[in-house]
């Protein structure tokens, strides 16, 4: 039988840390030359809306009826001042410190036609987050926490990452950590590269989903394939994988199994971006409902997915002035 998606997620709850910052979008463009050479090139539109993995994670689970909570860092300045009237006015519990020193950050998202995308981001007040910035009272009454935007602060990636882990796990909180793409692989060295893996992997014993693409699981693991990247997670300490599998759908890995379903049709493509965000935060506020098979979990998510992708739902706002 399949679940309802209207109500599916009632009483669930998600509390989430991570990035909140300014996103500026653009509609898909043709990845020619022209983008590298002097002159203008027209679109049809561009938007500006709250971005960050861990803002845009909590808007999707509150437009399920979710319970939300958001912590994170924005500069004390007018940006910050929207963001945060835009993500309280959504209905979701919100607790911000303030950054005198660190401006709240912003990302140009752009995308292309062929699928791919590419951000440029300056993320001062997020990447200043600090264990002592969050209010970790918001946890009681929450049945989640997800551990968005991992890689970006240094001081919570050292050591702030396990203190809230700990706190998160010791007052009943199932745990997610969003494992996504370190901005550092492929560019610092190789000492501090495999520092900063360590630091994550560490965490590891806390965690009770990872959430990541194939390329960003095997990449983090350094596995041949899949298959190896999904072993070394679950013997480094992690209960269970949500995998994003692009066109082949979603798979979910636990006890050595790996459950694959396959993506929803979408008829054409109006969001390119946050597809990941959607499908992670189904599994999340779903991850109690022990009722419902992992495999329709996983098509429900798909499901959804979809409908995003084809413009049937929309999660994000537009920043408020």
């Amino acid at each position: 039988m399949k679940t309802n998606p209207a109500t599916a997620f009632q009483h669930s709850s998600l509390c989430v840390v991570g990035n909140i910052n300014r996103d500026i979008k653009v509609p898909a463009v043709s990845p020619d030359e022209s983008l590298f050479r002097d002159g203008e090139n027209s679109v049809s539109a561009i938007t500006e809306t709250i971005g960050g993995g861990g803002a845009n994670s909590a808007f999707t689970a509150r437009a399920f009826g979710a319970q939300v909570a958001f912590l994170g860092k924005v500069g004390a300045d007018g940006l910050g001042r929207r963001l945060e009237q835009t993500i309280i006015r959504q209905g979701i519990a919100t607790r911000l410190a303030k950054d005198n020193i660190h401006a709240t950050g912003t990302s140009i998202a752009l995308a292309f036609t062929n699928g791919q995308r590419h951000f440029l981001s300056c993320l001062p007040a997020s990447r200043a987050l600090t264990f002592d910035d969050l209010d970790l009272t918001v946890l009681a009454g929450h049945q989640h926490l997800l551990r968005a935007d991992i890689w970006f602060s240094e001081t919570m990636l050292k050591e702030g990452n396990l203190k809230l882990f700990q706190a998160a796990r010791h007052a009943g909180l199932d745990l997610s950590i969003d494992l996504n793409w370190d901005p550092h692989w492929g560019h610092a060295k190789a000492d501090e590269i495999r520092m900063r893996k360590e630091c994550v992997r560490a965490t590891l014993p806390w965690v009770n989903v990872v959430h990541g693409n194939v390329h960003e699981l095997k990449e983090f693991t350094e596995a041949a394939d899949l298959n190896g990247a999904l072993k070394c997670l679950t013997g480094w300490g992690a209960e269970a994988v949500v995998v994003h599998m692009g066109d082949e759908g979603a798979g979910y890995y636990n006890g050595g199994a790996l459950t694959v379903q396959p993506p929803a049709p979408v008829k054409s493509v109006v969001n390119t971006t946050g597809t990941g965000d959607v499908l992670s935060v189904c599994m999340m506020l779903l991850h109690r409902r022990a009722e419902i098979p992992i495999a329709e979990r996983l098509r429900l998510a798909n499901q959804i997915v979809a409908e995003f992708m084809e413009g049937h739902r929309q999660f994000i706002p537009t920043l408020e002035d």
